[in-house]
């Protein structure tokens, strides 16, 4: 982490994920693309998603989470930065030549190779199906189904434990601590997520909130009754609601949102807590 001199009240707290070891190139052109940006609007131009807005010019890089080159090697070129989410990705050239973004596992360095690969030695970086990863092994960008890309284990420090094997499924231990089964086939990174020291980032002031996209938020409590269920009364008050609530009354705290018709809770061992 960085932190920075006290010359002003937002710096005197702000701390910033270092990135001194990266290099400071462009992204490569050919992988990246512009996204539109929406404001949190729907397509009717309604605010679906509220505080969100504004923010710095960014360009999305096309990261592959499918990993499909199977058997080919390929050699990490550099390390990267991307604004769109919260891990470093890594830039790796493949022995035919292509050029392609993957998430960054951590401790993974400028060199290393990796590779998809059924027979391949199991280290860092290297990706297989789960049937092989040995029980209580961390890994990272797990299939859901097979041959659909990544979908598990994908922000920043987070991965995926390894279980044990039950016929054709591998039960998986997640950051939540929600255990649930994949299919066997399902292919999996070894080694946990890059750029593990995220959640220890403190923004600082509100100006590189804004930077990020983030607009500002009302609290509740200080609105009038007539905007919210929490508003109203003579400075401080309790909230006057059993159970809390959002801005248009529906219950939040504690209530389950999961579909219990879901075609994948039989898949699920154990919820989060």
């Amino acid at each position: 982490m960085k932190k920075y001199n006290p010359t002003s009240p937002g710096r005197r707290q702000a701390t910033v994920v270092s990135y001194d070891n990266m290099r400071k190139n462009k992204p490569h052109k050919s992988l990246v693309t512009h996204l539109q940006k929406h404001s949190g609007r729907n397509n009717q131009g309604r605010i679906t998603t509220r505080h969100q807005g504004g923010g710095h010019k960014k360009q999305y890089r096309m990261v592959d989470f499918k990993q499909n080159k199977i058997g080919v090697w390929g050699k990490v070129e550099r390390i990267e930065y991307d604004p769109y989410r919260t891990s470093f990705i890594a830039l790796v050239i493949y022995s035919d030549g292509e050029r392609r973004y993957i998430i960054a596992p951590d401790e993974l360095k400028i060199g290393d190779k990796v590779i998809t690969a059924e027979d391949a030695e199991l280290k860092l970086g290297v990706r297989t199906s789960l049937k092989r990863i040995a029980t209580g092994t961390f890994v990272h960008n797990v299939e859901l189904a097979p041959g659909r890309g990544g979908k598990l284990g994908r922000s920043a420090g987070t991965s995926v434990q390894v279980l044990g094997n039950e016929e054709k499924y591998t039960h998986l231990k997640l950051s939540s601590g929600e255990v649930r089964k994949a299919l066997s086939s399902c292919l999996a990174t070894i080694g946990k997520v890059s750029n593990p020291e995220h959640m220890l980032t403190v923004v600082g002031k509100a100006g590189r909130a804004r930077w990020m996209g983030v607009r500002p938020t009302v609290r509740g409590t200080a609105m009038n009754p007539v905007d919210h269920p929490y508003g109203g009364g003579e400075g401080r008050t309790q909230r006057g609601t059993r159970k809390p609530k959002t801005k248009w009354g529906k219950i939040t705290g504690g209530r389950k949102t999961r579909k219990k018709k879901n075609r994948t809770n039989k898949l699920i061992l154990k919820r989060r807590t």
